[in-house]
């Protein structure tokens, strides 16, 4: 089974050079992580995937999120439909009647979120450690 999804995230670089392939094994991450997080087993929305998204990227980032989002390619949230609906169209996820790429439109700024609110959160953190 993963061999068969690293077949078709590399064909989906091919296809799309937009995207690092490193993007596409984290949104498959960021869906298992969002689906635990909601406590569903199956179809979270595309919201739904993006508040996950921003978890996982500050959790397992830190400080460098914006700079390795960056460097996948990403520079707004409408790129992760992107990724996601390429996943789709290879068959590795799916989606319903219901999901639209515009699900992911403008939903955040990532250099907000992954700079600044980050930065605030970390100040809050150190300043309770005093």
């Amino acid at each position: 089974m993963q061999q068969q999804i690293d077949h078709m995230i590399d064909l989906i670089c091919l296809e799309d050079p937009r995207y690092h392939e490193d993007a596409y094994f984290f949104i498959l991450e960021a869906l298992t992580f969002t689906q635990r997080k909601y406590e569903r087993q199956r179809h979270v929305s595309g919201r739904e995937l993006l508040e996950g998204i921003k978890e996982l990227v500050m959790k397992r980032f830190g400080p460098m999120g914006l700079s390795v989002l960056r460097y996948w390619g990403i520079k707004q949230t409408e790129d992760f439909g992107h990724i996601v609906f390429n996943l789709v169209e290879k068959k590795v996820l799916s989606k319903t009647d219901d999901d639209r790429i515009d699900d992911f439109k403008d939903v955040y700024d990532l250099e907000h979120v992954f700079d600044k609110v980050y930065r605030q959160r970390l100040g809050r953190k150190i300043s309770r450690m005093r």
